[in-house]
């Protein structure tokens, strides 16, 4: 065993390749330090990515830094900036580097650590971030349940009573070739104290609300594909609390827009309606639509309201969503692929900022 050994990088985001370097790392040490140090115009939160590793892996140390010096592999002075920083993260020294490319070689003797490369070439793992960036579904395969459930869009369909919703949400999902979540609203419906009967309780909505997001939450950890289809959601249940209740329920509002999908889909009310003996009836159902039109023109996350059969429908939706998805699926520039001289001004903005 080494002692201990250092691990670090970028992580953006996490994939199969770090971790095989950080369990290399943990067989041949006592103890491991992971450090993550990202920069500012990085677009995943440097405390998110450290949170990926330590949930991957609970037994190494994890400590995160913005690490904004320009990334200079020649520049004795940039050497010594990123030094300070990894020192300054470092509870007691170091006695193995362990990294997969060069740059390794030096910060190990820097720490007057031994160096062990592994995968070099990455022929064991043949994945890196920067394939990643590049093509998010292509290799899903290489990232580990926390950072799909982070990257994974959410899709919402939601509609009055018998609009199509959870057929339209199947049948999307099953277009995308990926999972949907069904409404937790209508099992509670039906497994409440008088069933539909009894008046309703704004608490339940609380607790509607609570499981439809553990419902989501499991799944995006397990979708094959980076979207998850949700057949209603926090803003929908607002509502409904709106309906069942008869009062606006400001909780409620201000849960959906801590929660936001990519994209919400309205299912159309002209098709016709059938009573399945736990809907309230087509009297209001034209109403109920146009409430939901109003509150979803109100807030700023697209939508749009879909028409006509299952197949056009379907087809609408994932019109909508193409565009929508690639721009969710993609990542600022890191530092190191920038020019020299751009990293240069943008460290030096970020310090002007601080000061300022």
């Amino acid at each position: 065993m080494s002692g201990h050994g250092l691990v670090l990088g970028k992580f953006y985001p996490f994939h199969s390749g770090h971790s095989h370097l950080i369990r290399q790392a943990q067989r041949a040490s006592d103890r491991v330090t992971v450090q993550v140090l990202g920069a500012s115009v990085e677009s995943i939160p440097l405390e998110v990515r450290a949170d990926w590793i330590r949930e991957s892996h609970p037994g190494v140390r994890v400590v995160a830094a913005m690490d904004d010096a320009p990334v200079d592999f020649e520049s004795e002075a940039a050497w010594d900036e990123h030094m300070a920083l990894i020192g300054s993260l470092l509870d007691e020294p170091v006695d193995t580097v362990f990294s997969c490319d060069a740059y390794g070689g030096e910060l190990a003797r820097r720490l007057d650590a031994r160096w062990v490369r592994i995968d070099e070439g990455r022929r064991i793992n043949p994945v890196s971030g920067t394939a990643i960036r590049a093509d998010v579904a292509g290799n899903w395969h290489e990232l580990a349940p926390a950072v799909r459930a982070w990257l994974a869009a959410r899709v919402v369909v939601m509609g009055a009573e018998s609009t199509g919703s959870t057929t339209l949400a199947a049948a999307l999902a099953e277009r995308l070739g990926t999972l949907w979540v069904p409404e937790y609203g209508r099992e509670h419906s039906e497994i409440r104290e008088g069933c539909l009967d009894a008046p309703w309780r704004s608490d339940e909505f609380d607790l509607i609300v609570d499981r439809q997001i553990a419902l989501e939450q499991r799944a995006l950890r397990e979708v094959p594909v980076p979207v998850l289809v949700c057949d209603t959601d926090v803003l929908a249940t607002a509502l409904w609390h709106e309906r069942y209740v008869g009062s606006t329920a400001a909780r409620l509002y201000e849960a959906a827009a801590a929660h936001p999908p990519l994209l919400y889909i309205l299912t159309g009310d002209e098709i016709p309606f059938e009573q399945d003996g736990m809907r309230d009836g087509e009297h209001i159902r034209h109403g109920m639509q146009q409430r939901f039109r109003d509150v979803l023109a109100a807030q700023d996350v697209p939508w749009l309201e879909v028409r006509g059969d299952v197949p056009t429908r379907v087809a609408a939706a994932a019109s909508a969503l193409q565009e929508l998805l690639a721009e969710h699926l993609s990542f600022a520039v890191p530092l190191e692929a920038r020019p020299l001289d751009e990293q240069r001004a943008l460290q030096q903005r970020v310090r002007s900022t601080s000061l300022g």
